[in-house]
């Protein structure tokens, strides 16, 4: 069902254009439009987003199809096409930009401003506008023109040497976080240019690359790095600094623990019998048992394979440990926890399909997140976008003349 565009949020009355594709720049626009913000995506007409072909296509009594990987990163948002080979309509669009608050692309480097669109000539046109250009390497550099998908950024930034096991062949994290961190960092950005914006008049330009988000997140290796000029080596589960911290193979399945501190090794020594490991000289100290963590794991691990999984989980809980099962995506979204949380909610395509899409996953007093609108056809509110931001009583922003 498609809900009113009137819901209120903390970014609501906020005009975002956003010339997203597949997942970055569209994961950074479904933030700022779950929050309320009346974000646009620009799409060009034939095909738009090609996340619109990515299975699963979920077909209608019909056989009208909807890409379901599209609808969870475009709920909330409203769909033109412009033809931005056409300059007829690139002129029309300016008048847009000239009634937006934010822009948000993620082309390749210099594309943009090939089209006569870049940062420059639209603060010129709009000083107030916050522009937000997502790219694999950002806009300097030797790699700025270079093509960029989240495995290769995940490889380039290092993240992959730290990934799997030891010895192993590559692996890349099985979530896209070269996208997604990317458009975590671009959303932050924009809500507080936006926020310098209305203070100031003047927006900003935000250059924000996958390669800086994955940099960004890995302070705590590249912090051992300049601290020691050694890199982090694969290690699975287990942690460099810590044990034990890892997945551990019970009678029946695996499951994970982590006992970051001393009392909690202790609780975890206790729960297997073997509390004389506490004062083992190999294990007595937090620092000790990383170096050492494997053998200290080979010798839990004779003690786990005698119960089940959930045996020892329940033991866990009981001492105060963390631990967990492995889930797979349909065991923690049928979790009763996640239930609680909200975590879940019912969203309805555009071909009538219903399904579910996971909510905004924080709280916020005063906000209460909602699905307000289906994800978009392509295209579906052309007319009535143009008609509201340039020619409504209300949109009095009139683009400036290029210089």
């Amino acid at each position: 069902m498609t809900k009113s565009t009137s819901g209120a949020g903390p970014l609501s009355g906020l005009r975002v254009l956003e010339f997203g594709q597949i997942a970055a720049g569209p994961f950074a626009g479904s933030l700022l439009a779950d929050l309320g913000a009346d974000v646009v995506k620009v799409e060009n007409p034939s095909g738009g987003d090609g996340m619109r072909g990515w299975p699963p296509l979920t077909p209608n009594g019909d056989g009208e199809v909807y890409s379901e990987n599209f609808a969870s990163l475009n709920r909330n948002k409203r769909s033109i096409i412009v033809d931005l080979k056409n300059a007829e309509e690139v002129d029309r669009l300016r008048e847009l930009i000239a009634n937006s608050d934010v822009l948000i692309e993620n082309f390749r480097a210099g594309v943009m401003k090939r089209l006569g669109l870049g940062y420059e000539e639209m603060s010129r046109q709009t000083p107030r506008l916050v522009y937000c250009s997502i790219s694999g390497y950002g806009q300097i550099g030797p790699y700025a023109r270079k093509g960029a998908f989240d495995v290769t950024v995940q490889a380039m930034s290092g993240l992959m040497s730290v990934t799997g096991e030891e010895g192993r062949p590559p692996v890349k994290c099985g979530v896209p976080v070269g996208d997604f961190c990317a458009g975590l960092y671009a959303a932050f950005a924009i809500a507080s240019a936006v926020s310098q914006s209305k203070e100031t008049g003047r927006g900003a330009y935000i250059d924000c690359s996958m390669l800086g988000a994955l940099i960004g997140v890995a302070a705590l290796q590249t912090s051992e790095f300049f601290g020691t000029g050694g890199g982090s080596r694969k290690l699975a589960s287990a942690h460099p600094r810590n044990a034990p911290y890892q997945a551990f193979r019970a009678k029946d399945d695996y499951f994970v623990i982590a006992a970051g501190n001393n009392a909690l090794w202790r609780q975890v020594a206790e729960a297997v019998g073997l509390p004389e490991l506490v004062d083992d000289q190999r294990f007595a100290t937090q620092p000790l048992r990383a170096r050492n963590q494997e053998t200290l794991a080979g010798i839990l691990e004779e003690q786990f394979v005698a119960r089940t999984a959930a045996e020892w989980l329940g033991e866990m809980d009981r001492r105060g440990v963390p631990c967990s099962s492995i889930n797979t995506y349909a065991d923690i979204l049928s979790d009763p926890h996640v239930a609680d949380m909200g975590l879940v909610v019912p969203l309805t395509m555009k071909n009538g399909v219903d399904t579910y899409t996971t909510a905004f996953p924080l709280k916020m007093t005063g906000y209460e997140f909602d699905v307000r609108l289906s994800p978009p056809d392509l295209g579906e509110h052309t007319k009535e976008v143009f008609e509201e931001w340039i020619s409504s009583p209300a949109a009095t922003a009139k683009p400036a003349k290029a210089e």
